[in-house]
């Protein structure tokens, strides 16, 4: 794992792939507040009520300045059909060798019915409009979290 990424660092900036067959640069967000979450999988039960949660309160996003990304290591083909299913509103990057995931400190060992194995932990970034990293939950539980961000982002 390269550098630990953590609270009061530059988030990493990167380039990668989309849905809608673009490419979002991280930096070019700058001057927005950017709620970078990392999620395990397209239309899974846990990763369709985060994202769904995300769509449900967009507005209230974009009224703080603040954009949404998700980061799975689907491919841009997934996420346009995740996407499509579920009508969400915001960009979602395709990180398929992991190398966002690794930068940001969110591929890790996990276990899950006595079965260890390497996985993308549930976690959010959330992202200044000076591209500083303010707050981090790692490990994220599904239920409040939307929440949580949204009250964050109001005591920004």
């Amino acid at each position: 794992m390269s550098k630990e990424i953590s609270e009061g660092t530059k988030a990493i900036d990167f380039d990668a792939p989309c849905d809608g067959g673009g490419s979002l640069k991280l930096s070019s967000l700058k001057g927005k507040k950017v709620v970078l979450y990392f999620y395990p999988k397209d239309d899974t039960p846990g990763c369709t009520k985060e994202s769904c949660e995300f769509a449900q309160f967009q507005q209230r996003f974009a009224d703080r300045n603040a954009e949404i990304v998700g980061v799975s290591k689907d491919s841009v083909a997934r996420h346009d059909k995740f996407k499509s299913k579920y009508n969400l509103p915001f960009t979602l990057v395709s990180d398929e060798d992991g190398t966002i995931c690794e930068e940001y400190g969110v591929w890790q060992e996990k276990k899950n019915y006595g079965r260890t194995y390497m996985g993308i932990s549930r976690s959010t970034f959330l992202i200044d409009e000076k591209g500083k990293v303010v707050k981090i939950w790692r490990k994220v539980r599904v239920t409040g979290h939307v929440e949580a961000v949204l009250t964050a982002l109001d005591e920004l």
